[in-house]
């Protein structure tokens, strides 16, 4: 299995999702390599469609600047009256 390919969102019960920035860093660095950044963002985007509670693993990682667009994300997530919960 291609490591990009692998799914870091990872549903504990319904509508609940788990995100690791850690892992999610990790994928950013490697979609600048093949070009594929967008999609990524992209991606997570999506993940937090289906679900409406999201478990944040890891948060320490979303203060570096790489992914700053994280934060409008789950921010959008928000307003669409997801909850978000930081471990």
């Amino acid at each position: 299995m291609n490591r990009r390919d692998f799914l870091f969102f990872t549903k504990h019960r319904k509508n609940t999702a788990e995100l690791s920035c850690e892992q999610l860093y990790m994928r950013y660095v490697d979609s600048t390599l093949d070009g594929t950044t967008s999609q990524l963002f992209n991606n997570v985007e999506q993940g937090l469609s289906a679900v409406t509670f999201l478990h944040v693993r890891d948060a320490a990682w979303l203060t570096c600047e790489e992914l700053k667009p994280v934060e409008s994300i789950l921010d959008a997530f928000r307003q669409r009256g997801g909850r978000v919960e930081y471990k």
